[in-house]
């Protein structure tokens, strides 16, 4: 991606593939969300993904003197980002992962609203209407298609928590940009996912002690190795990369294509489809995704 001369290009790209591995981290995490606590799979991905990221850094070159002289921005990075996994996990162990990546739609217009507070970025009248839209289609797959629970927000727990974590990563990407100073991302990244890391095993150790690890099924650790490699390491590069070239509403348009591409992860693990009207709903967030991303 550095090699691309627009900025831009290379930012849009890079969410691009953000949407296509954030995906499977719902329809993998689906799967075993109620086979281990939230924060020991967190505490383990997050120290994987900082070895990743970490080798990579130092190799490159990428990691320059003086990255880490205000350590205290990537424990504020990292508080936002570990809350947001933990309670992914704890809400997908009641709510079905195709209803989960349209709640994660919703982060646009949350995006848009911490954007201006935070870095004061204008949302036009275009993006306004293109997160109503989106916001729109969100709801009607969250509700599966049904106007009756819609009128009478019969929404279930897993739904509501998740929400909750989407609010932490809404703050986490124009946070990016306000608290970077020419860092490169990669350098960025390691040291949010240390301190998510160090966060995440202290708090976490009651939980980390009792995983029964060796008993553990071969699905939850290929979930483990998917989320902690593409899903954490590569996304929070592509993430921080693409945070420092696009405004943050249109970083987080990119969300819209992942209630789609996890049906696409869904049909690949033999799960199904959902019910044919919820298709509406994603048509509305592919439209708004367009809304988004037009000049």
């Amino acid at each position: 991606m550095g090699r691309i001369a627009n900025p831009g290009v290379a930012g849009h790209l890079a969410m691009l593939a953000f949407s296509v591995l954030v995906a499977g981290s719902f329809a993998l995490g689906a799967l075993v969300a109620n086979e281990i606590s939230p924060m020991a799979l967190n505490a383990l991905r997050f120290w994987v993904a900082s070895g990743i990221v970490g080798a990579i850094a130092f190799g490159t070159g990428a990691i320059k003197h003086g990255d880490f002289s205000a350590p205290w921005r990537y424990l504020v990075l990292a508080v936002v980002f570990t809350i947001y996994f933990v309670l992914m996990f704890e809400g997908l162990k009641t709510a079905p992962s195709v209803s989960a990546a349209a709640i994660f739609t919703l982060t646009p217009i949350l995006t848009a609203v911490f954007g201006y507070i935070l870095l004061r970025q204008v949302t036009t009248s275009r993006m306004v209407l293109a997160l109503s839209i989106g916001a729109l289609g969100a709801v009607w797959v969250i509700f599966r298609a049904d106007v009756s629970a819609m009128l009478g927000f019969d929404i279930g727990r897993g739904e509501v928590v998740y929400f909750s974590g989407c609010v932490s990563h809404a703050i986490y990407t124009p946070m990016v940009r306000k608290l970077n100073r020419g860092e490169t991302a990669l350098s960025f990244t390691f040291g949010t996912l240390v301190a998510g890391a160090i966060i995440l095993t202290v708090l976490g150790l009651p939980d980390i002690i009792a995983t029964d690890w060796t008993g553990l099924r071969p699905l939850v650790w290929v979930t483990i190795i998917y989320v902690a490699v593409f899903a954490s390491a590569l996304t929070f590069t592509l993430l921080q990369f693409a945070s420092l070239r696009l405004p943050s509403a249109k970083v987080m348009a990119y969300t819209y294509l992942t209630p789609t591409w996890v049906m696409v992860w869904e049909v690949g693990l033999g799960n199904g489809l959902p019910p044919a009207m919820v298709f509406v709903g994603i048509g509305l967030t592919i439209v708004a995704l367009l809304l988004l991303l037009r000049e």
